[in-house]
């Protein structure tokens, strides 16, 4: 089963309408909440007139940040603790759930108004009166650490002031440099846009003391954790958090937000269920957001083309509060591979993440991997051009080529082989006729353009000595377990989450593989803390990997006993047992028990009649096992992607002509969805390449609030991905798989951007819109003009 390109188990029920998302479940005697959200950037709150709102129709309470502090309900953290140059720890102001003082991005949580119906909560909302003392606010990431400090006790709005690599030694590298070559990059802001806006239900049952919490999360384990541990909700023994159907998650709902806190918190203080759903707008002001990286880079080059140092200084946007994850990735998600994957013996990465007046910044679809891979990208396309050298032997020459490779800053590489992928990318997007194509274009009046991006990602986040040692605040293993029923058929409880990875499907095919159990007869349960075991969630490309591998050495559990099951019924030894093909055989001989045989006798433990228990004496009944994974290393997916775009020089107009990309991850489990997961990550890499930018003026205002502005790409915006595979399987898991969800978000954007800059021969960022590449070409040719 494993390799076979099975059909999705999952799609059905979605096909016909009968996923259950958290805003379709309608719970007896629930209650409709609104929240208030401050209208300004920053401002301080002076106080806040709910009378009029609480003795509206319908109302049953308004609450407050005053009433959450009484409650003595914790504030949201920041997971990741990560250390300045100086050896300071970083600086994190207070996120109340509520604001109780200030307010510090439009968008921010003021006060929640519960009432019987929705649209009651919606009037009642009309009623709180907020009075506000407006602030300047912040709201540019370069100006950030010359404005007015936005949090008490924190200058320059600086939240840490991080390093990574020998500065001495990559100084060395430069001052005996044949060529320096310098760029400036920007990595504009995006809004993760998920099919599904979050959703979440708060239930407290008064007698036996428990609060379950449905809610749109790709993490229900890690959200009841933070919740219990530090926001102080309810006791984790006796709190239950359900996630079930999420329509896309893409790292924005990995950890708990101020509505899921306070949702909870409000139903447990009323006493009666309580449900909020998030309006398309409100996820664009309050959904965490994605990039916003300025930096400054250089490589120094030796005259044969070879890249011997690289330096690097990034302003990175946390926005007003540091959410979960937001510390991690601009940092060790991001600084270790900003060397791509070249060998670079010398490297300095600078990090300065800074708060603003915006939404607050966290994991966005590849989470650090994308900045890295766009800044490298860029700039070793403009050393190569500097240099006059063709682009892909640039590149070729400075690959990594033998494995395990220990880079110059933080990883080790296990395994790869990056000519090989990038060969077959260059076959098959005949880049050999590029010139012929590009004077076919030129013929109509187009300018025709070609781009390369060869990336690598850190995958399976999960070492726990690793992580944890670069201050994550928990390990990051993953559980398993595995559930026979009498009858044959399994259970399979993992502590990873799907939310369109299909999981329900890739994991049954290990199990199917493993086991011999057809996989219509494998169900895979996830999403609910009451059920399986403690699991750290989907993301970071991790679940297969991790998850996976942790399902893969349960299974192994499962057959180490059924053979000594097989052993007493078959009359053998156990270490004569071979297990193959869901059969227990006696090799050489024609005894055999088939797996769901073994099940069945598991459940056997005694004697009736002249029937004794196939059990082995003194081993318990039953076939369940359970299995943690935590791997020594991460995985390491890398590969080629080539775009050609053409661009309509009257217009501006891009369209993306060919894209052609060929990676490898590793073994592959289902190669259709796989192929499913690298369509989607091109859409959303293309999309920030092209379209997408979330816009703040200088008030604070998200002027990208809606659809109207906020430009999202459509189906008739791509053309067919040529989409092909080399294999070298990870050494750092059972499976060989190194992850791919991540891999078209992370590769695409510098393939597009180096095409189009390639076309119209002149810089410009990302988004290329129309009028940019149009203003673009204009200034090029006035320049022109002027230098003749």
């Amino acid at each position: 089963m494993i390799g076979s390109k099975v059909e999705r188990k999952e799609d059905k029920k979605f096909l016909t309408g009968k996923g259950r998302y958290t805003a379709d479940i309608t719970l007896h005697n629930q209650s409709y909440a609104v929240f208030i959200r401050s209208p300004h950037a920053r401002a301080k709150i002076k106080g806040i007139d709910t009378a009029k709102a609480k003795k509206a129709s319908g109302v049953i309470d308004v609450l407050t940040g005053k009433d959450l502090a009484d409650d003595k309900i914790g504030g949201l953290i920041a997971g990741w603790k990560i250390v300045s140059k100086d050896g300071t720890d970083m600086k994190c102001p207070a996120h109340p759930a509520l604001a109780t003082d200030t307010v510090n991005y439009v968008g921010d949580h003021v006060a929640l108004v519960i009432a019987e119906s929705l649209q009651e909560a919606k009037d009642a909302a009309d009623l709180v009166n907020v009075d506000y003392k407006v602030l300047k606010a912040v709201a540019n990431t370069g100006d950030a650490m010359n404005a007015e400090a936005i949090h008490e006790g924190i200058d320059k709005n600086l939240c840490f002031d991080w390093e990574l690599g020998d500065k001495a030694k990559v100084d060395e590298a430069f001052s005996s440099a044949d060529k320096v070559v310098e760029m400036d990059i920007v990595n504009n802001r995006l809004v993760p846009n998920a099919m599904e806006p979050r959703a979440s239900i708060g239930d407290y049952n008064s007698s036996s003391d428990e609060l379950t919490l449905y809610t749109t999360s790709q993490n229900p384990h890690l959200s009841r954790l933070v919740m219990s541990a530090f926001n102080a909700l309810h006791p984790e023994h006796k709190f239950r958090i359900v996630a079930p159907d999420v329509g896309g998650g893409f790292g924005s709902k990995i950890y708990p937000y101020s509505e899921d806190v306070v949702i909870a918190w409000a139903a447990k203080r009323i006493q009666r269920p309580v449900k909020w759903v998030c309006e398309r707008t409100e996820s664009f002001l309050s959904d965490c957001h994605g990039r916003d990286h300025i930096t400054k880079a250089a490589v120094a080059v030796k005259s044969d083309g070879t890249v011997t140092g690289l330096k690097v200084d990034t302003i990175a946007n946390l926005g007003g509060y540091a959410s979960l994850f937001a510390t991690v990735t601009p940092t060790y998600l991001y600084g270790p591979l900003v060397l791509g994957l070249y060998n670079i013996p010398a490297a300095y990465c600078n990090v300065k993440a800074v708060y603003t007046n915006t939404a607050p910044v966290d994991a966005y679809r590849g989470a650090g991997r994308p900045e890295a891979t766009y800044l490298i990208e860029r700039i070793m396309d403009k050393a190569a051009k500097e240099m006059g050298m063709d682009r892909a032997e640039f590149r070729k020459k400075n690959f990594i080529k033998q494995f395990p490779h220990q880079q110059c800053l933080v990883h080790n590489i296990d395994s790869g082989d990056y000519d090989a992928h990038f060969d077959k990318a260059l076959n098959l997007a005949d880049y050999a006729g590029f010139e012929k194509r590009k004077a076919e274009s030129a013929a109509k009046g187009k300018l025709r353009g070609i781009g390369f991006s060869t990336y690598i990602e850190a995958c399976g986040i999960a070492p726990s000595a690793a992580v944890m040692s670069l201050g994550a605040g928990v390990g990051l293993w993953e559980s398993a377990e595995i559930r026979f029923n009498p009858t044959g058929n399994i259970s399979v409880f993992t502590g990873t989450h799907s939310h369109g990875q299909g999981h329900d499907t890739t994991f049954a095919q290990i199990v199917s593989d493993k086991l011999g159990v057809a996989v219509e007869n494998i169900e895979i349960v996830h999403g609910d803390t009451d059920k399986g075991p403690f699991g750290m969630g989907t993301y970071g490309s991790r679940s297969l990997a991790v998850g996976g591998s942790a399902i893969s050495k349960a299974c192994d559990k499962i057959v180490e006993k059924g053979k000594a099951v097989a052993a007493n019924m078959l009359e053998a030894k156990p270490e004569d047992i071979e297990f193959k093909d869901g059969e227990f055989i006696v090799p050489n001989t024609n005894k055999k028990k088939t797996m769901g045989e073994i099940a069945f006798a598991c459940y056997l433990p005694g004697t009736y009649g002249e029937i004794k228990s196939p059990l082995p004496e003194g081993m318990e009944p039953g076939l369940k096992e359970t299995a943690f994974y935590d791997p020594v290393n991460f995985s390491f997916p890398a590969g080629s992607h080539i775009c050609e775009v053409e661009i309509d020089p009257t217009t501006g107009e891009t369209k993306v002509d060919t894209y052609t990309c060929v990676d490898d991850f590793g073994n592959l489990i289902n190669p259709m969805i796989v192929e499913g997961q690298i369509h989607g990550g091109l859409a959303q890499g293309i999309g920030q390449a092209l379209y997408e930018n979330a816009y703040y003026d200088e008030t604070g205002q998200l002027v990208t609030a809606s659809y109207m502005d906020y430009c999202m790409p459509r189906a008739d915006n791509f053309p067919e991905f040529r989409i092909d595979y080399t294999c070298t399987p990870a050494t750092s898991n059972p499976l060989g798989v190194k992850g791919c969800g991540e891999a078209g978000a992370i590769a695409s954007p510098p393939a597009v951007m180096n095409a189009v800059v390639d076309a119209i021969g002149t810089e410009v960022t990302m988004p290329a819109t129309a009028e940019k590449v149009w203003r673009a070409i204009k200034d090029k040719k006035s320049a022109q003009k002027k230098a003749a």
